[in-house]
């Protein structure tokens, strides 16, 4: 049996990176690629997952993400998933185009939207990480993260200027909107300062 693999949350600037796996057990209709399903499709369908799939769900916190980079999380996530998962899965693949150097990891560009399991995965990580976002907006409420879900809107952009990032945002995601310039820091450096 097939695994799919698919990640929301690898291009926005707070929140964390999702990534789900999923095993189907019995057949599902209406399957897509998260992003061309209404908010109100991927909801519905989301406990239709749940119910009918052997899956695993994996969150990453922002902090991890600033500490350890986007790719070594997202391979951290992909191998869990595989250990999760291995029991009821002879295959795995990957939505996109790398295996992040993982052995037995098949990887296939827009995989999400003709491999059905990985039209399930994407689902999962999607709405996961939505709801996630929603249930925090209160936390936070100078940044509507209920609205954009933690991606660099202008409402967002506007919303950092004038309070700053929170603890939910990604530090080393650097914006030039915000005239912020990729700099490597060198942390012996800047322990010493302090």
């Amino acid at each position: 049996m097939l695994c799919g693999i698919d990640e929301a949350g690898r291009g926005p600037i707070a929140g964390p990176l999702v990534v789900a796996g999923v095993v189907i057990k019995n057949e599902i209709k209406g399957l897509n690629d998260s992003k061309q399903l209404s908010e109100k499709k991927r909801e519905a369908l989301f406990d239709t997952i749940k119910e009918n799939t052997y899956h695993h769900i994996v969150f990453t916190d922002a902090k991890t993400i600033d500490e350890i980079g986007l790719s070594l999380c997202l391979k951290n996530s992909i191998l869990e998933i595989m250990q999760k998962l291995q029991e009821n899965s002879s295959s795995f693949l990957m939505d996109g185009n790398t295996s992040f150097g993982i052995q037995n990891l098949e990887h296939k560009i827009k995989a999400d939207a003709t491999v059905q399991e990985v039209s399930a995965a994407s689902i999962l990580a999607k709405v996961s990480r939505d709801r996630y976002m929603c249930k925090i907006a209160g936390d936070y409420p100078n940044y509507n993260f209920q609205k954009h879900k933690g991606y660099g809107t202008k409402a967002h952009l506007d919303a950092i200027k004038e309070f700053g990032r929170s603890d939910q945002h990604r530090f080393t995601f650097k914006l030039k909107a915000l005239g912020e310039e990729a700099i490597k820091t060198n942390k012996a450096t800047q322990k010493s300062l302090f």
